[in-house]
């Protein structure tokens, strides 16, 4: 079941919206997507970031704590 909670879609663009996510439902059952999903690979970590850094005190040691070297 779809619902469109906000707006008012044109026919045409329902349809394109119907499509895309039949699209994507055939392509997870013929790859066999019916498991468990799976765990974020290791480049979204965020502690990969800070990973191997040590963090020096100083003025606005603060933005260093984020911004890769």
């Amino acid at each position: 079941m779809i619902r469109v909670v906000r707006g008012n879609p044109t026919p045409e663009e329902l349809a394109a919206a119907l499509a895309v996510v039949q699209t994507r439902a055939a392509a997870l059952a013929a790859a066999g997507g019916d498991g468990p999903p799976r765990a974020p690979e290791g480049w979204s970590d965020p502690a990969r970031i800070a990973r191997g850094r040590r963090i020096a005190p100083g003025p606005r040691s603060w933005t260093r704590t984020y911004w890769p070297a």
